[in-house]
This record gives C-alpha cells, sequence and structure tokens, in this order.
C-alpha cells in the first residue's frame, strides 16, 4: 500500500500489510504492525506501538507512547486470533496500554467512541468500555470488566476483574472497586462506598429534575432503606412503574443492572 509520505514520519515503521486511511498520521519512531487498521482522521503521536489484531475508528488522538493491541496479561493466552477494536473520536494521552482479548472471554476487548482516557491507563483482555467515558491519570481496570456510557473513573481508580461500573457512575480518586457499581451512582473510598446519585453529571447531560428526584428515591430504597438487594430491586420495579416516561426508564436500567451482578454491588 502507498504511503502519503507527509503523514508518516519517515522514522515511523509501518508494516505494508497494515491497512491505514490516506489522511491518518503517524508520529516519529511509532511501529505499527501488519494486522492494524486505523481508519480516516486518526493521529498517532510518537513512540507509538500498535500490534495485534487491531482496529481504531475514525478522528482519534493517540498521544505519545501508547501501547495498543498487546498480548493479554493472561497465562492462559497462548498467541490465539484475538482482537481489539477501538472506536471513533477517542482522545488516548500518553502511556496508555490496551490489551487484545482471550479466547475464554470472547476473543475481543472492545473501547467505544468519544471517550477521553488519560495518562497511564490500562485497559486489560476482553474489556468493554462504552461511549462518553472519562478515565483520570491511572485509571486501571482488569480483565472482563464493562465501563458504561457516560461513566466517570477517578484518577487512581482500580477495578477488579469481572466488575462492571454502570452508565453515568463516578468513582471518586482512589477509588478500589471488587465488585459492580449500578449505574447513576458515585462511590469513592478502599473499600468503595456509596455516596449518593451523580446528580451534577446528570445534569450536565440533560436529565430532568423529575427523573433526577426518582433516581434519588431509588437510590434510598437500595441504600438507605434496609432493604436487602432483592427487595430493594423490587421496589425499584413498582416505582418504574409509577412514573413519566423518562424516569421509568432511568429506573428500569437500574432494575436491570442490579438483576445481573454477579459479584454484587458496592454497598
Amino acid at each position: 500500500m502507498v504511503r502519503p509520505a507527509m503523514r508518516i514520519h519517515p522514522t515511523a515503521l509501518v508494516d505494508a500489510a497494515a491497512e491505514l486511511a490516506d489522511d491518518v498520521e503517524i508520529g516519529a519512531y511509532s511501529i505499527v504492525g501488519p494486522h492494524v487498521r486505523i481508519d480516516a482522521g486518526t493521529s498517532v503521536g510518537s513512540h507509538v506501538l500498535i500490534e495485534g489484531r487491531t482496529s481504531i475508528g475514525r478522528r482519534n488522538r493517540i498521544a505519545a507512547f501508547n501501547a495498543i493491541g498487546g498480548a493479554p496479561q493472561d497465562k492462559k493466552y497462548a498467541g490465539e486470533d484475538t482482537r481489539l477494536e477501538i472506536g471513533d473520536d477517542n482522545v488516548l494521552r500518553e502511556y496508555g496500554t490496551f490489551n487484545l482479548g482471550t479466547l475464554q472471554g470472547g476473543g475481543m476487548t472492545r473501547i467505544g467512541c468519544d471517550n477521553w482516557i488519560m495518562a497511564y491507563v490500562h485497559v486489560a483482555h476482553d474489556c468493554r468500555v462504552g461511549d462518553h467515558t472519562i478515565f483520570a491519570n491511572k485509571a486501571q481496570i482488569a480483565g472482563h470488566a464493562e465501563v458504561g456510557d457516560w461513566a466517570i473513573l477517578g484518577g487512581d481508580t482500580g477495578v477488579h476483574q469481572f466488575v462492571r461500573i454502570g452508565a453515568h457512575a463516578f468513582t471518586g480518586i482512589g477509588t478500589m472497586l471488587r465488585q459492580d457499581v449500578p449505574p447513576f451512582t458515585m462511590v469513592s473510598g478502599d473499600p468503595a462506598a456509596p455516596h449518593g446519585i451523580n446528580v451534577e453529571g446528570l445534569k450536565r447531560r440533560g436529565f430532568d429534575a423529575t427523573t433526577i428526584a426518582a433516581l434519588r428515591s431509588a437510590y434510598k430504597s437500595l441504600y438507605r432503606s434496609g432493604l436487602s438487594l432483592d427487595e430493594a430491586r423490587a421496589a425499584i420495579d413498582a416505582q418504574a412503574g409509577a412514573e413519566t416516561s423518562n424516569a421509568a426508564e432511568s429506573l428500569r436500567a437500574l432494575h436491570a443492572f442490579l438483576g445481573t451482578a454477579t459479584r454484587g454491588i458496592v454497598r
């Protein structure tokens, strides 16, 4: 494949089999392997390694010293044909590590679109990251973890394998997560503890006052009422049936998440 010389630095090593859109920029001393695909508008800084079967979408901004598509940090991995997919409009700041999936985890690590991922972040094998998330410096998610849309991980957040973080959730700096974080919830500490609904974040994303009030009531059922998890979930389900459409939709999302919390929830 012919490379436009003005967009690929002469010190970069781009395998001839890699698939790059014509306007992709590759910085000095970066390396792009043969099974990599990078779509239009994406720029890659200096000293970046992109390897493995990695697909990167449009208009991403990848800063220096990222390691993308490396082998999983999993002793079971034996070179199988697994993948990493990164969507569109993401910002990956310096020194991030983003690993391929494993056969045991479905063979895919996936990062969605419009995510802001700061320095020294690690996204391990088989993770699922949604859209519009923020990972502050040194947030680390272990294998098979899931992060929902619009979630924000504070700096130095550590996430145990298989933990799920719900949509619009927020973790404070230095949070250690060993159980799931319900959608819309703020947590912090080690061990993590709940600290209310992410009201400010919801307001910024256009949630109306009725929906926020309904979520606050659901939070009280879950954390302040003395109910068991099953009892709280039943109360939230009943509440959803009595609410307006927007509030009911958010409550149903919370109810559904709680029903699939195999590791339990931060509580």
